[in-house]
């Protein structure tokens, strides 16, 4: 009866030692890892609503991310919306364009089995990125705010505060989407959908309801995450590609339906890739952190199930 919680104390004390100790082996990589690790939760959390509540392997999730960038772009240049005000257009652009995604291609698959799935949502992926490239082309595109750039000092460094919004973002989306599923009739029948959705038919809730809901709203935080992103990120047509990788991964680690765990593990995961990053010799590997953790966590749980 007490395991689970043994077990989360246990990793609980674990993580909390090996934050201490990088606080005092590389505070710089601490904050820039807590910063990067809220990005990368923001970008992960609309994705486990997708696979935890409709079930659907959206790879096209960071060419949405990419294409809400570029919209960004345009309105910055042509309407002089600064990037953090253009996070509330942008929501409901991608808003919109997730219910028609959802009624043109997405509801037609949801009970066609997980290859028709994935082959749908690569074909949308192709699309936005070569429609990227036809419009925009390939060459880069930046943008340039003043606060962006802002920085504080503490004892012999400085650290940048822009990025500082991205944990914060990602505690808020986090929030509003637990208020959601938890304090509303329709959150509360996602909820039931996700773990039944036989079941949730049965009592008369309308799954397609939900599921245009859902998809809808998780396209529309990716376009929140693209106006924060803006000041700070390059603009080309494979900018939100790696995102979509990481973010199964985040998804894999926390397990279905763990939004908590997502913000948890995209936090961890982040330090870990900066404090590699900031030892010399070593920042090339940084990217097999995600992956390498991935595997250890599968490993892991198989290993326990076997032994259960």
């Amino acid at each position: 009866m007490n395991a689970k919680p043994f077990h989360l104390n246990r990793t609980l004390l674990i993580l909390i030692i090996l934050l201490v100790v990088i606080a005092i082996w590389k505070p710089v990589a601490l904050i820039y890892g807590f910063q990067r690790g809220g990005l990368y939760a923001l970008i992960a959390l609309p994705l486990a609503l997708i696979l935890g509540i409709i079930g659907i392997l959206n790879l096209g999730h960071g060419d949405f991310l990419t294409l809400a960038m570029y919209i960004g772009y345009l309105l910055f240049e042509n309407l002089k919306i600064d990037p953090l005000l253009s996070m509330v257009p942008l929501f409901f652009i991608f808003l919109a364009l997730g219910m028609g995604i959802y009624m043109i291609t997405i509801k037609y698959v949801l009970k066609s089995g997980e290859l028709n799935q994935l082959i749908l949502t690569f074909g949308i992926s192709m699309v936005i990125i070569q429609m990227a490239e036809l419009i925009w082309t390939t060459r880069p595109r930046n943008l340039y705010v003043s606060y962006a750039s802002s920085s504080v000092s503490f004892l012999d460094f400085s650290v940048g505060t822009y990025e500082f919004l991205y944990p914060a973002l990602a505690i808020g989306v986090l929030i509003a989407l637990r208020l959601f599923l938890k304090k509303t009739k329709l959150g509360q029948a996602a909820t039931a959908v996700g773990q039944n959705p036989r079941g949730a038919e049965i009592v008369g809730i309308d799954t397609n309801r939900v599921y245009f809901t859902v998809f809808s709203i998780s396209i529309g935080i990716l376009g929140i995450a693209a106006g924060v992103m803006l000041p700070r990120t390059s603009i080309f047509p494979l900018t939100g590609s790696p995102y979509t990788l990481k973010s199964f991964a985040l998804v894999a680690m926390a397990g279905l339906g763990d939004l908590n765990g997502i913000l948890i593990g995209g936090i961890t995961l982040g330090i870990a890739e900066a404090v590699i990053q900031s030892i010399p010799g070593y920042g090339g590997w940084s990217d097999l952190v995600f992956f390498g953790v991935l595997l250890a966590v599968i490993l892991t749980r198989a290993y326990r199930r076997s032994e259960s």
